[in-house]
């Protein structure tokens, strides 16, 4: 990766490292429905300009189905699933799952890119890490209510990993702005009357818009838009990596701020999605010619 894909990848790592802890504290006050519609439509109103400005709108011509399937599993689906899922299980965990995505995006890519004795132990390994955050921080605190969250998160990634490559394969010569705005302009259409009607009844706390706006701003505009653009520079399998961060951002702001407990069963659990995650997404060994005309197996790509 160049420096700008990498300059990206730290900034995506770190924008949706902290969204888990902002959804924690604006479902204090606010609807989850109405938490995602309003990020949604806070995104859509601070990138429409710049979209405007550099002229790329006509760019969305003819491709509104593809964006709209962008919209509902990169934005609409996964969202609602973490924001409400967020209400049965901790921000931490609701991070640790979501860094199985990796794992998801290599079997998604299994077909170009074939899953090898090491790529397979990666997968059952990232599973097995899966299986241990689930039982020793779910199953043991917040019984059925606790799996319910956890299985919310987890279809969320999923949808996450399935968006990553759907948005290479289809749609990674729309301008990343355009593309942004696109999706969110289309998930704030689609919840609005759901929004509407889950609107607080009650007084909301500084705390809770704050928290809204900055999933706005940060997490959801300025982390889609260079999201995207990462994913053109770097490919899917690449982009998806970000999940090797997010969780530790993730679990140090709910453990500062939130006071939420890690244990060493929470961190051995992290521990094996990760070495899943590095060994699912490691490049197959590919042949190059030896002097005498023969294949040989290198352990890195041939130049």
């Amino acid at each position: 990766m160049n420096r700008l894909a990498w300059f990206l990848f730290v900034l995506v790592s770190f924008l949706w490292g902290i969204p888990y802890l902002l959804i924690k504290i604006s479902i204090e006050d606010l609807s989850p429905v109405y938490v995602v519609a309003g990020r949604a439509a806070i995104a859509a109103a601070v990138l429409i300009p710049v979209a405007v400005l550099r002229g790329t709108l006509g760019a969305l011509r003819g491709r509104f189905r593809v964006v709209a399937l962008i919209a509902m599993v990169h934005i609409v689906g996964p969202f609602l699933l973490i924001t409400y899922g967020e209400q049965h299980i901790t921000s931490s965990l609701t991070g640790l799952l979501i860094a199985v995505e990796p794992v998801v995006i290599a079997l998604l890519l299994s077909g170009s890119e074939p899953i090898t004795p090491i790529r397979l132990a990666g997968l059952v390994l990232g599973f097995a890490g899966v299986a241990v955050l689930v039982g020793l921080d779910v199953s043991g605190d917040g019984g059925g209510q606790g799996l319910l969250g956890a299985a919310m998160v987890l279809l969320a990634t999923v949808s996450y990993a399935v968006a990553t490559v759907l948005v290479q394969r289809r749609a990674s010569d729309i301008p990343p702005e355009s593309l942004t705005v696109g999706t969110t302009a289309i998930t704030t259409v689609v919840l609005l009357p759901f929004a509407f009607l889950a609107r607080p009844s009650g007084p909301v706390g500084a705390d809770s818009w704050a928290a809204l706006v900055a999933l706005g701003v940060f997490c959801t505009a300025v982390a889609l838009l260079s999201f995207y653009r990462l994913i053109a520079l770097a490919g899917s399998n690449r982009a998806g990596l970000v999940t090797y961060v997010n969780p530790v951002v993730a679990v140090l702001l709910g453990v500062l701020l939130l006071n939420e407990p890690v244990g060493a069963g929470t961190a051995a659990g992290f521990a094996l999605v990760v070495a899943g995650c590095w060994l699912s997404t490691r490049p197959p060994r590919v042949p190059v010619e030896t002097r005498a005309g023969r294949p040989a197996t290198a352990d890195r790509p041939a130049r």
